[in-house]
């Protein structure tokens, strides 16, 4: 089956999960080719059209995968080929961009979900994105973890204002053996040995849809707390070292830190992620049998 994956380009790479995914995809006997979407709002994303059936043209796909709803609209706009969109979260939650999202989801031939909360009384599939099982212990990047401290990593870029990283702060400053680590600019390689090497994750954000990190950091074994946002408290239910907040509030937050950074080991993450199935392998079979579905 050829598949054309259609995602954001924007930053000059592919999200790792969309590249993740397309070689899981490959590895299960897909053809597979991506596309990159260059545009900023509504019309930078439409403006690729043109460029788009001409990769249809050159490749020839069986069916379009395209991720987030305004890629997945542009991805409608063609009358070609079948297209399958997965709403990832924020597509969804923004305000400017729902809109468009829902009208994807109104023409696409089949919309996936990354959680439930997201799904609500959508009508498609719910299939999490998967992650890749790390096979060796990579080396921690030279200079990033004080010592003495415990080390924390905050699940995203301190400038992202939907992570919360000034809440973040009020949890972890008045902490001074922890060291608050921001997951910036770092390789995937280099995310996987901080996940490997660090203490505990912390997750502030404001809203969420199935966040990669929380999946990533269960196969390291990272313990994890985080408010109750996405899909996290299904993840980490029932994985000891694993907490979910049932507020925002800082001190409770900061209490369930502290009960994280005394577990003192690593958790069973791994072995939940394959039991939930959402190994990339396993995610690759799932989505191949929806698009066998629905090229019939």
């Amino acid at each position: 089956m050829r598949v054309l994956i259609v995602a954001s380009y924007n930053k000059g790479r592919f999200a790792s999960f969309v590249s993740e995914q397309a070689e899981a995809l490959s590895r299960h006997g897909c053809e597979v080719s991506l596309f990159g979407v260059k545009g900023k709002g509504v019309l930078g994303y439409l403006r690729n059209l043109p460029l788009l059936k001409d990769a249809i043209r050159a490749f020839n796909p069986d069916l379009i995968h395209a991720h987030y709803g305004l890629c997945g609209l542009l991805a409608t706009l063609q009358h070609e080929v079948p297209v399958v969109v997965t709403f990832h979260g924020s597509d969804l939650n923004e305000p400017f961009v729902r809109p468009f999202s829902l009208l994807a989801m109104r023409r696409a031939d089949q919309s996936v979900f990354v959680s439930k909360a997201m799904m609500g009384n959508h009508m498609g599939v719910l299939l999490p994105c998967g992650v890749d099982l790390p096979t060796e212990v990579m080396p921690v990047p030279q200079g990033v973890l004080a010592a003495g401290k415990k080390h924390v990593l905050f699940a995203g870029a301190f400038s992202n204002q939907v992570k919360d990283a000034v809440l973040a702060h009020k949890v972890v400053d008045s902490l001074d053996t922890v060291q608050l680590i921001e997951l910036q600019g770092y390789s995937r390689n280099e995310v996987s040995a901080l996940m490997q090497s660090a203490d505990a994750l912390l997750v502030t954000s404001k809203s969420e849809g199935s966040p990669q990190v929380i999946k990533e950091a269960l196969v390291c074994g990272l313990p994890i707390v985080s408010v109750n946002v996405g899909d996290v408290a299904e993840r980490v239910d029932g994985v000891d070292g694993c907490f979910v907040a049932r507020t925002r509030e800082p001190e409770e937050l900061r209490h369930l830190l502290l009960q994280a950074l005394a577990f003192g080991a690593r958790t069973k993450g791994r072995d939940r992620i394959i039991h939930d199935g959402l190994t990339n392998d396993a995610v690759a079979r799932q989505l191949i049998t929806i698009y066998q579905r629905i090229t019939q």
